[in-house]
Protein backbone atom coordinates (compact mmCIF):
# COMPACT_ATOMS: atom_id res chain seq x y z
CA UNK A 1 0.00 0.00 0.00
CA UNK A 2 1.40 3.50 -1.03
CA UNK A 3 1.82 5.93 1.56
CA UNK A 4 -0.52 8.83 2.38
CA UNK A 5 2.85 11.46 1.63
CA UNK A 6 2.66 9.62 -1.76
CA UNK A 7 -1.16 10.04 -2.65
CA UNK A 8 -0.99 13.63 -1.23
CA UNK A 9 2.24 14.21 -3.75
CA UNK A 10 1.29 12.46 -6.67
CA UNK A 11 -2.40 13.43 -7.13
CA UNK A 12 -1.98 17.26 -7.27
CA UNK A 13 1.22 17.22 -9.32
CA UNK A 14 -0.16 14.44 -11.96
CA UNK A 15 -3.38 16.00 -11.93
CA UNK A 16 -1.97 19.28 -13.02
CA UNK A 17 -0.01 17.87 -15.53
CA UNK A 18 -3.19 16.72 -17.41
CA UNK A 19 -3.83 19.01 -20.53
CA UNK A 20 -7.71 18.30 -19.31
CA UNK A 21 -8.67 17.67 -23.22
CA UNK A 22 -11.69 18.18 -24.89
CA UNK A 23 -12.99 14.85 -26.18
CA UNK A 24 -9.80 13.45 -24.29
CA UNK A 25 -8.19 10.45 -26.15
CA UNK A 26 -7.16 8.68 -22.49
CA UNK A 27 -11.20 7.78 -21.80
CA UNK A 28 -11.41 6.81 -25.53
CA UNK A 29 -8.74 4.31 -24.95
CA UNK A 30 -9.29 2.70 -21.80
CA UNK A 31 -10.63 -0.76 -22.97
CA UNK A 32 -12.95 -0.86 -19.17
CA UNK A 33 -15.09 2.54 -20.43
CA UNK A 34 -13.53 4.74 -17.85
CA UNK A 35 -14.73 8.03 -17.86
CA UNK A 36 -10.40 9.24 -17.12
CA UNK A 37 -10.66 12.68 -18.24
CA UNK A 38 -13.63 13.34 -15.41
CA UNK A 39 -11.76 11.32 -12.87
CA UNK A 40 -8.76 13.53 -13.48
CA UNK A 41 -10.46 16.65 -13.72
CA UNK A 42 -12.36 16.20 -10.20
CA UNK A 43 -9.01 15.70 -8.56
CA UNK A 44 -7.70 18.46 -10.27
CA UNK A 45 -10.34 21.07 -8.46
CA UNK A 46 -9.72 19.58 -5.20
CA UNK A 47 -12.54 17.08 -5.34
CA UNK A 48 -10.50 14.18 -4.61
CA UNK A 49 -13.26 11.98 -2.77
CA UNK A 50 -15.69 12.83 -5.71
CA UNK A 51 -13.57 11.49 -7.98
CA UNK A 52 -12.82 8.10 -6.17
CA UNK A 53 -16.52 7.74 -6.54
CA UNK A 54 -16.01 7.15 -9.90
CA UNK A 55 -13.63 4.26 -9.83
CA UNK A 56 -14.83 0.97 -9.57
CA UNK A 57 -14.10 -0.86 -6.55
CA UNK A 58 -12.70 -3.91 -8.91
CA UNK A 59 -10.92 -1.90 -11.30
CA UNK A 60 -7.36 -1.52 -10.49
CA UNK A 61 -5.39 0.43 -13.66
CA UNK A 62 -1.83 -0.54 -12.50
CA UNK A 63 -2.72 -4.49 -13.47
CA UNK A 64 -4.04 -3.40 -17.39
CA UNK A 65 -2.34 -5.21 -19.64
CA UNK A 66 -2.85 -2.60 -22.60
CA UNK A 67 -2.47 0.60 -20.02
CA UNK A 68 -3.42 2.38 -23.42
CA UNK A 69 -4.38 5.70 -21.85
CA UNK A 70 -0.62 6.59 -21.56
CA UNK A 71 0.04 5.99 -25.19
CA UNK A 72 -2.90 8.20 -26.10
CA UNK A 73 -2.24 10.73 -23.69
CA UNK A 74 -1.48 14.01 -25.97
CA UNK A 75 1.00 14.95 -23.19
CA UNK A 76 3.26 12.45 -24.42
CA UNK A 77 3.60 14.22 -27.74
CA UNK A 78 5.73 16.69 -25.78
CA UNK A 79 7.90 14.59 -23.23
CA UNK A 80 6.16 12.14 -20.68
CA UNK A 81 2.66 11.33 -20.56
CA UNK A 82 0.40 11.88 -17.26
CA UNK A 83 0.85 8.35 -15.00
CA UNK A 84 -2.26 7.77 -15.41
CA UNK A 85 -2.21 3.99 -14.03
CA UNK A 86 -0.49 5.25 -10.37
CA UNK A 87 -2.37 8.75 -10.45
CA UNK A 88 -5.85 6.88 -10.18
CA UNK A 89 -4.67 4.09 -7.94
CA UNK A 90 -3.64 6.88 -6.05
CA UNK A 91 -7.09 8.34 -6.25
CA UNK A 92 -8.50 4.86 -5.14
CA UNK A 93 -7.21 5.54 -1.77
CA UNK A 94 -9.77 8.03 -0.71
CA UNK A 95 -12.65 6.63 0.32
CA UNK A 96 -15.89 7.32 -1.75
CA UNK A 97 -18.36 9.58 -0.04
CA UNK A 98 -21.47 8.86 1.84
CA UNK A 99 -23.84 11.98 0.24
CA UNK A 100 -27.14 12.90 2.42
CA UNK A 101 -29.62 15.36 1.14
CA UNK A 102 -27.53 18.71 0.87
CA UNK A 103 -29.36 21.57 0.23
CA UNK A 104 -27.26 24.22 -1.71
CA UNK A 105 -30.03 26.40 -2.88
CA UNK A 106 -29.89 29.70 -1.41
CA UNK A 107 -31.71 32.91 -1.32
CA UNK A 108 -29.39 36.63 -2.20
CA UNK A 109 -30.65 39.49 -2.20
CA UNK A 110 -34.48 38.07 -1.82
CA UNK A 111 -33.85 36.19 -5.17
CA UNK A 112 -33.98 32.16 -4.56
CA UNK A 113 -30.86 30.53 -6.67
CA UNK A 114 -31.08 26.69 -7.05
CA UNK A 115 -27.22 26.49 -6.11
CA UNK A 116 -24.40 29.74 -5.00
CA UNK A 117 -23.02 29.68 -7.99
CA UNK A 118 -23.21 32.40 -11.54
CA UNK A 119 -21.07 33.23 -13.96
CA UNK A 120 -19.50 37.22 -13.87
CA UNK A 121 -20.15 40.31 -16.03
CA UNK A 122 -17.14 38.85 -18.59
CA UNK A 123 -17.05 37.36 -22.29
CA UNK A 124 -18.16 33.75 -20.66
CA UNK A 125 -21.54 35.04 -20.23
CA UNK A 126 -22.11 37.13 -23.10
CA UNK A 127 -24.84 35.65 -25.64
CA UNK A 128 -27.42 33.86 -25.82
CA UNK A 129 -25.82 30.50 -26.58
CA UNK A 130 -23.17 30.69 -24.23
CA UNK A 131 -25.42 31.45 -20.93
CA UNK A 132 -28.06 29.24 -22.26
CA UNK A 133 -24.88 26.26 -22.35
CA UNK A 134 -23.78 26.73 -19.03
CA UNK A 135 -27.40 26.84 -17.67
CA UNK A 136 -27.79 23.42 -19.11
CA UNK A 137 -25.07 22.17 -17.37
CA UNK A 138 -25.79 23.37 -13.90
CA UNK A 139 -25.07 26.77 -13.06
CA UNK A 140 -27.61 28.80 -11.49
CA UNK A 141 -27.40 32.33 -12.95
CA UNK A 142 -25.92 34.91 -14.70
CA UNK A 143 -24.30 37.97 -14.35
CA UNK A 144 -24.59 39.20 -17.82
CA UNK A 145 -21.94 40.89 -19.86
CA UNK A 146 -21.80 44.87 -18.58
CA UNK A 147 -24.37 46.35 -21.11
CA UNK A 148 -24.00 50.06 -21.94
CA UNK A 149 -25.57 52.19 -24.69
CA UNK A 150 -22.74 52.23 -26.40
CA UNK A 151 -20.17 49.70 -28.56
CA UNK A 152 -16.67 49.96 -27.59
CA UNK A 153 -13.87 49.42 -29.99
CA UNK A 154 -12.10 46.62 -28.74
CA UNK A 155 -7.96 45.55 -29.12
CA UNK A 156 -6.41 42.64 -30.03
CA UNK A 157 -4.97 40.68 -28.65
CA UNK A 158 -6.59 41.73 -24.95
CA UNK A 159 -5.31 38.70 -22.76
CA UNK A 160 -2.21 37.65 -21.25
CA UNK A 161 -1.17 35.27 -18.47
CA UNK A 162 1.36 35.12 -15.67
CA UNK A 163 3.05 31.52 -14.87
CA UNK A 164 4.71 30.56 -11.93
CA UNK A 165 6.84 27.01 -12.58
CA UNK A 166 4.70 23.96 -13.75
CA UNK A 167 1.32 25.96 -12.85
CA UNK A 168 -0.85 27.03 -16.01
CA UNK A 169 -1.26 30.34 -15.10
CA UNK A 170 -1.61 31.49 -11.31
CA UNK A 171 -2.81 35.41 -12.57
CA UNK A 172 -4.49 36.60 -15.78
CA UNK A 173 -4.70 40.03 -17.37
CA UNK A 174 -7.34 41.72 -19.59
CA UNK A 175 -8.09 45.04 -21.38
CA UNK A 176 -11.18 43.95 -22.53
CA UNK A 177 -14.41 46.13 -21.87
CA UNK A 178 -18.19 46.15 -21.65
CA UNK A 179 -20.30 44.17 -24.18
CA UNK A 180 -19.53 44.51 -27.74
CA UNK A 181 -23.00 43.88 -28.86
CA UNK A 182 -25.39 46.52 -29.08
CA UNK A 183 -27.92 47.27 -26.70
CA UNK A 184 -30.96 46.16 -28.66
CA UNK A 185 -29.18 42.49 -29.09
CA UNK A 186 -28.20 42.31 -25.62
CA UNK A 187 -32.07 43.25 -24.28
CA UNK A 188 -33.10 40.41 -26.60
CA UNK A 189 -30.59 38.47 -25.63
CA UNK A 190 -31.68 38.78 -21.80
CA UNK A 191 -35.64 37.98 -22.78
CA UNK A 192 -34.63 34.90 -24.70
CA UNK A 193 -32.83 33.83 -21.13
CA UNK A 194 -35.16 34.36 -19.12
CA UNK A 195 -38.40 33.10 -21.40
CA UNK A 196 -36.01 29.58 -21.72
CA UNK A 197 -34.85 29.31 -18.34
CA UNK A 198 -37.40 30.89 -16.01
CA UNK A 199 -35.75 29.31 -13.11
CA UNK A 200 -32.49 30.82 -13.37
CA UNK A 201 -30.95 33.65 -12.19
CA UNK A 202 -30.48 36.88 -14.89
CA UNK A 203 -28.55 39.65 -13.25
CA UNK A 204 -28.21 42.38 -15.59
CA UNK A 205 -24.67 44.23 -15.20
CA UNK A 206 -25.29 47.96 -16.38
CA UNK A 207 -22.43 50.70 -17.18
CA UNK A 208 -24.09 54.81 -17.84
CA UNK A 209 -22.09 57.43 -19.09
CA UNK A 210 -24.26 60.14 -17.23
CA UNK A 211 -27.64 59.44 -14.76
CA UNK A 212 -29.70 60.10 -17.73
CA UNK A 213 -28.06 56.44 -19.61
CA UNK A 214 -27.76 54.61 -15.73
CA UNK A 215 -31.93 55.23 -15.51
CA UNK A 216 -32.54 54.34 -19.06
CA UNK A 217 -30.43 51.07 -18.87
CA UNK A 218 -31.85 49.80 -15.78
CA UNK A 219 -35.57 50.18 -17.08
CA UNK A 220 -34.92 48.59 -20.24
CA UNK A 221 -33.00 45.48 -18.12
CA UNK A 222 -35.71 45.32 -15.88
CA UNK A 223 -38.47 45.11 -18.75
CA UNK A 224 -36.01 42.62 -20.70
CA UNK A 225 -36.63 40.48 -17.50
CA UNK A 226 -33.75 40.51 -15.38
CA UNK A 227 -34.03 39.57 -12.06
CA UNK A 228 -31.10 41.92 -10.28
CA UNK A 229 -29.07 44.26 -11.59
CA UNK A 230 -25.62 44.38 -11.39
CA UNK A 231 -24.16 48.73 -11.65
CA UNK A 232 -20.40 48.51 -12.83
CA UNK A 233 -18.59 50.86 -11.03
CA UNK A 234 -15.25 49.13 -11.17
CA UNK A 235 -14.10 48.34 -14.54
CA UNK A 236 -10.19 49.15 -14.57
CA UNK A 237 -9.48 49.56 -17.97
CA UNK A 238 -12.60 51.57 -20.30
CA UNK A 239 -11.49 53.71 -22.85
CA UNK A 240 -13.53 56.73 -21.80
CA UNK A 241 -12.66 58.97 -18.66
CA UNK A 242 -15.26 58.64 -16.08
CA UNK A 243 -16.20 55.16 -16.49
CA UNK A 244 -15.71 52.11 -14.28
CA UNK A 245 -13.26 51.74 -11.52
CA UNK A 246 -13.10 56.19 -12.00
CA UNK A 247 -16.60 55.85 -10.83
CA UNK A 248 -16.11 53.40 -7.66
CA UNK A 249 -13.13 54.98 -6.41
CA UNK A 250 -16.02 58.03 -6.32
CA UNK A 251 -18.71 57.35 -3.48
CA UNK A 252 -20.71 60.64 -4.40
CA UNK A 253 -20.59 59.40 -7.91
CA UNK A 254 -21.06 55.94 -6.99
CA UNK A 255 -24.33 57.43 -4.75
CA UNK A 256 -25.44 59.92 -7.58
CA UNK A 257 -25.79 56.39 -9.97
CA UNK A 258 -26.96 53.88 -8.16
CA UNK A 259 -29.96 56.80 -7.07
CA UNK A 260 -30.52 57.46 -10.46
CA UNK A 261 -30.85 53.38 -11.70
CA UNK A 262 -33.30 53.03 -8.10
CA UNK A 263 -35.09 55.67 -9.89
CA UNK A 264 -35.15 52.95 -12.98
CA UNK A 265 -36.09 49.82 -11.39
CA UNK A 266 -38.09 48.16 -8.51
CA UNK A 267 -35.40 45.22 -8.61
CA UNK A 268 -32.92 43.88 -6.66
CA UNK A 269 -29.26 46.64 -7.07
CA UNK A 270 -25.70 45.58 -6.67
CA UNK A 271 -23.38 47.54 -6.41
CA UNK A 272 -19.86 46.15 -8.45
CA UNK A 273 -16.90 47.34 -6.04
CA UNK A 274 -13.79 48.35 -7.27
CA UNK A 275 -10.66 46.91 -5.60
CA UNK A 276 -8.36 50.04 -6.77
CA UNK A 277 -8.83 51.88 -3.68
CA UNK A 278 -7.71 51.46 0.53
CA UNK A 279 -10.88 51.71 1.95
CA UNK A 280 -13.66 49.87 -0.19
CA UNK A 281 -16.75 50.21 2.60
CA UNK A 282 -16.49 54.05 2.00
CA UNK A 283 -18.02 53.64 -1.74
CA UNK A 284 -20.45 50.59 -0.51
CA UNK A 285 -21.80 52.78 2.41
CA UNK A 286 -22.45 55.33 -0.24
CA UNK A 287 -24.11 52.84 -2.64
CA UNK A 288 -26.26 51.02 -0.14
CA UNK A 289 -27.54 54.50 1.53
CA UNK A 290 -28.58 55.16 -2.31
CA UNK A 291 -30.52 52.33 -2.60
CA UNK A 292 -28.37 49.64 -3.51
CA UNK A 293 -29.51 46.14 -1.84
CA UNK A 294 -26.38 44.17 -2.09
CA UNK A 295 -22.57 44.38 -2.85
CA UNK A 296 -20.63 42.60 -5.27
CA UNK A 297 -16.82 42.18 -4.80
CA UNK A 298 -14.27 42.41 -6.18
CA UNK A 299 -13.65 43.47 -9.91
CA UNK A 300 -10.16 43.24 -11.34
CA UNK A 301 -6.95 45.08 -10.21
CA UNK A 302 -5.30 47.36 -12.30
CA UNK A 303 -2.14 45.66 -13.70
CA UNK A 304 0.93 45.32 -15.46
CA UNK A 305 2.57 42.34 -16.59
CA UNK A 306 5.01 40.56 -18.16
CA UNK A 307 7.59 42.72 -19.67
CA UNK A 308 9.65 41.41 -23.07
CA UNK A 309 13.33 41.91 -21.80
CA UNK A 310 13.87 42.18 -25.61
CA UNK A 311 11.11 44.22 -27.12
CA UNK A 312 10.27 45.98 -23.80
CA UNK A 313 6.62 45.85 -24.06
CA UNK A 314 3.72 44.74 -21.57
CA UNK A 315 1.48 42.06 -22.18
CA UNK A 316 -0.89 41.65 -24.05
CA UNK A 317 0.96 43.53 -26.82
CA UNK A 318 -0.79 45.51 -28.94
CA UNK A 319 1.05 46.30 -32.34
CA UNK A 320 3.91 46.77 -29.45
CA UNK A 321 2.13 49.18 -26.68
CA UNK A 322 -0.24 48.06 -24.11
CA UNK A 323 -2.28 49.77 -21.79
CA UNK A 324 -2.96 48.74 -17.62
CA UNK A 325 -5.54 45.93 -17.68
CA UNK A 326 -7.09 44.02 -14.97
CA UNK A 327 -5.99 41.70 -12.93
CA UNK A 328 -7.51 38.29 -12.02
CA UNK A 329 -7.00 34.67 -11.49
CA UNK A 330 -6.24 32.44 -8.54
CA UNK A 331 -3.58 35.02 -7.42
CA UNK A 332 -6.70 37.52 -6.17
CA UNK A 333 -8.19 35.40 -4.02
CA UNK A 334 -6.35 36.10 -0.90
CA UNK A 335 -7.23 40.09 -1.81
CA UNK A 336 -10.59 39.50 -2.46
CA UNK A 337 -11.00 37.76 0.71
CA UNK A 338 -10.23 40.17 2.80
CA UNK A 339 -11.98 43.05 0.93
CA UNK A 340 -15.10 41.18 1.59
CA UNK A 341 -14.16 40.58 5.58
CA UNK A 342 -13.70 44.42 5.44
CA UNK A 343 -17.17 44.93 4.01
CA UNK A 344 -18.55 42.74 6.55
CA UNK A 345 -16.52 44.08 9.56
CA UNK A 346 -18.47 47.64 8.71
CA UNK A 347 -21.22 47.32 11.28
CA UNK A 348 -23.62 50.04 9.28
CA UNK A 349 -23.57 47.51 5.81
CA UNK A 350 -22.42 44.09 7.68
CA UNK A 351 -25.95 42.35 6.82
CA UNK A 352 -25.93 43.70 3.55
CA UNK A 353 -25.98 40.44 0.64
CA UNK A 354 -22.57 40.25 -0.70
CA UNK A 355 -21.77 38.06 -4.07
CA UNK A 356 -18.21 37.40 -3.96
CA UNK A 357 -15.54 36.88 -6.89
CA UNK A 358 -11.97 36.84 -7.41
CA UNK A 359 -9.67 33.85 -7.69
CA UNK A 360 -12.48 31.00 -7.00
CA UNK A 361 -11.61 27.77 -9.43
CA UNK A 362 -12.49 24.49 -7.08
CA UNK A 363 -15.43 24.20 -4.23
CA UNK A 364 -12.63 24.91 -1.84
CA UNK A 365 -12.49 28.48 -2.86
CA UNK A 366 -16.32 28.98 -3.31
CA UNK A 367 -16.75 27.55 0.43
CA UNK A 368 -13.97 29.98 2.20
CA UNK A 369 -15.99 32.88 0.10
CA UNK A 370 -19.32 31.46 1.61
CA UNK A 371 -17.87 31.10 5.20
CA UNK A 372 -16.29 34.77 4.73
CA UNK A 373 -20.09 36.00 4.73
CA UNK A 374 -20.72 36.23 0.64
CA UNK A 375 -24.14 34.25 -0.09
CA UNK A 376 -23.72 34.37 -3.94
CA UNK A 377 -20.29 33.14 -6.10
CA UNK A 378 -19.23 34.60 -9.55
CA UNK A 379 -16.77 32.81 -11.63
CA UNK A 380 -14.88 34.00 -14.84
CA UNK A 381 -11.15 33.19 -15.09
CA UNK A 382 -11.76 29.45 -14.31
CA UNK A 383 -14.15 29.20 -16.67
CA UNK A 384 -11.94 30.92 -18.98
CA UNK A 385 -9.24 28.83 -18.67
CA UNK A 386 -10.95 24.98 -17.78
CA UNK A 387 -15.11 25.36 -19.21
CA UNK A 388 -18.40 25.16 -17.88
CA UNK A 389 -17.79 22.25 -16.93
CA UNK A 390 -15.84 22.98 -13.53
CA UNK A 391 -19.81 23.29 -12.37
CA UNK A 392 -19.39 19.34 -11.56
CA UNK A 393 -17.03 19.40 -9.19
CA UNK A 394 -18.18 22.61 -7.76
CA UNK A 395 -21.43 21.28 -7.11
CA UNK A 396 -19.94 17.87 -6.05
CA UNK A 397 -17.23 18.82 -3.93
CA UNK A 398 -19.77 21.41 -1.99
CA UNK A 399 -21.60 18.64 -1.07
CA UNK A 400 -19.03 16.47 -0.08
CA UNK A 401 -17.74 19.21 2.10
CA UNK A 402 -20.85 20.22 3.61
CA UNK A 403 -22.15 16.70 4.36
CA UNK A 404 -18.94 15.52 5.76
CA UNK A 405 -18.87 18.82 7.89
CA UNK A 406 -22.06 18.49 8.95
CA UNK A 407 -24.23 21.02 7.28
CA UNK A 408 -27.42 20.36 6.21
CA UNK A 409 -27.21 23.69 3.64
CA UNK A 410 -24.96 25.62 2.09
CA UNK A 411 -26.46 29.11 3.74
CA UNK A 412 -25.38 27.53 7.14
CA UNK A 413 -21.91 27.79 6.09
CA UNK A 414 -22.05 31.76 5.36
CA UNK A 415 -20.18 33.79 7.97
CA UNK A 416 -18.46 31.18 9.83
CA UNK A 417 -14.86 32.32 9.07
CA UNK A 418 -16.09 36.26 10.16
CA UNK A 419 -15.34 35.22 13.91
CA UNK A 420 -12.09 33.89 13.61
CA UNK A 421 -10.54 37.34 11.70
CA UNK A 422 -9.48 39.64 14.44
CA UNK A 423 -7.30 42.70 14.53
CA UNK A 424 -3.38 42.23 15.26
CA UNK A 425 -3.10 43.87 18.55
CA UNK A 426 -5.65 40.77 19.68
CA UNK A 427 -3.40 37.66 18.28
CA UNK A 428 -1.69 35.88 21.33
CA UNK A 429 1.74 36.88 21.78
CA UNK A 430 3.00 35.21 24.81
CA UNK A 431 3.09 31.51 23.44
CA UNK A 432 4.54 29.65 20.01
CA UNK A 433 3.57 26.81 18.40
CA UNK A 434 6.67 24.64 17.22
CA UNK A 435 6.94 22.52 14.50
CA UNK A 436 6.47 18.87 14.41
CA UNK A 437 8.09 16.80 11.79
CA UNK A 438 6.95 13.87 10.67
CA UNK A 439 10.10 11.98 9.93
CA UNK A 440 8.53 8.83 8.29
CA UNK A 441 7.35 11.01 5.98
CA UNK A 442 10.32 13.41 5.40
CA UNK A 443 12.43 12.52 2.36
CA UNK A 444 15.59 14.58 3.92
CA UNK A 445 15.78 16.81 0.93
CA UNK A 446 16.96 20.00 3.15
CA UNK A 447 14.50 22.35 1.65
CA UNK A 448 13.15 23.50 5.47
CA UNK A 449 16.61 23.81 6.46
CA UNK A 450 18.01 26.05 3.60
CA UNK A 451 14.63 28.24 4.16
CA UNK A 452 15.28 28.56 7.98
CA UNK A 453 18.74 29.90 8.08
CA UNK A 454 18.16 31.86 4.71
CA UNK A 455 14.92 33.42 5.48
CA UNK A 456 14.07 32.78 9.38
CA UNK A 457 15.83 32.27 12.42
CA UNK A 458 18.78 29.72 12.10
CA UNK A 459 16.65 27.28 13.85
CA UNK A 460 16.99 23.86 11.58
CA UNK A 461 20.07 22.03 10.57
CA UNK A 462 20.34 19.22 8.73
CA UNK A 463 21.57 15.58 9.65
CA UNK A 464 24.74 14.35 7.98
CA UNK A 465 23.01 10.90 7.89
CA UNK A 466 19.81 10.68 6.47
CA UNK A 467 19.74 14.86 5.59
CA UNK A 468 16.92 15.25 8.07
CA UNK A 469 16.04 18.37 9.91
CA UNK A 470 17.23 18.64 13.82
CA UNK A 471 15.56 21.52 15.27
CA UNK A 472 17.48 23.90 17.42
CA UNK A 473 14.04 25.00 19.81
CA UNK A 474 16.39 27.91 21.52
CA UNK A 475 16.17 29.69 18.30
CA UNK A 476 12.95 28.34 16.76
CA UNK A 477 10.13 31.50 17.00
CA UNK A 478 7.14 29.05 15.36
CA UNK A 479 6.62 31.21 12.61
CA UNK A 480 6.28 27.51 10.49
CA UNK A 481 8.54 28.87 7.63
CA UNK A 482 9.34 25.38 7.32
CA UNK A 483 5.63 23.32 7.25
CA UNK A 484 4.96 25.91 3.82
CA UNK A 485 7.99 25.28 1.95
CA UNK A 486 7.89 21.11 2.72
CA UNK A 487 7.30 19.34 -0.15
CA UNK A 488 5.65 16.41 0.90
CA UNK A 489 4.17 17.92 3.92
CA UNK A 490 5.88 16.50 6.62
CA UNK A 491 5.99 19.90 8.72
CA UNK A 492 2.45 20.14 10.97
CA UNK A 493 1.78 22.50 13.64
CA UNK A 494 3.00 21.05 16.78
CA UNK A 495 2.79 21.81 20.78
CA UNK A 496 2.26 25.33 21.53
CA UNK A 497 3.70 26.45 24.60
CA UNK A 498 4.01 29.75 26.70
CA UNK A 499 7.31 31.86 25.95
CA UNK A 500 9.58 31.91 28.88
CA UNK A 501 9.76 35.81 30.18
CA UNK A 502 12.89 36.76 28.67
CA UNK A 503 11.50 35.42 24.81
CA UNK A 504 8.38 37.69 25.28
CA UNK A 505 10.55 40.37 26.73
CA UNK A 506 12.92 40.21 23.32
Amino acid sequence: MKSTAYQELIIPQESAGCFLCENAPCTKACPYGLAVDSVIRSARFENTKGAAAKLPQELSCLTCETQECLSSCLKGKIGNPVDIPNLLEAISMNEAPVLTDIDLSIDFCGVSCENPFFLSSSVVGSNYEMVAKAFDMGWSGVAFKTIGAFVPDEVSPRFDAMHKESVPFVGFKNIEQISDSSLHDNLGYLKKLKQNYPAKIIVASIMGRNLGEWEMLARAVTEAGADIIECNFSCPHMAEDGLGSDVGQNPELVAEYTAAVRKGTSLPILAKMTPNIGNMEIPAMAAVKAGADGIAAINTIKSIMNVNLSSFSSGPDVNGVTSVGGYSGKAVKPIALRFIQNLKACEPIANVPVSGMGGIETWRDAAEFIAMGCENIQITTSVMQYGYRIIDDLIEGMKIYLAESGFSSVGELVGKALPQIVSTEKLERDSICYPRFNRTACVGCGRCVLSCYDGGHQALTQNDNDGKPVMNASKCVGCHLCAVVCPVKAILPGTRVKKKRNEAAS
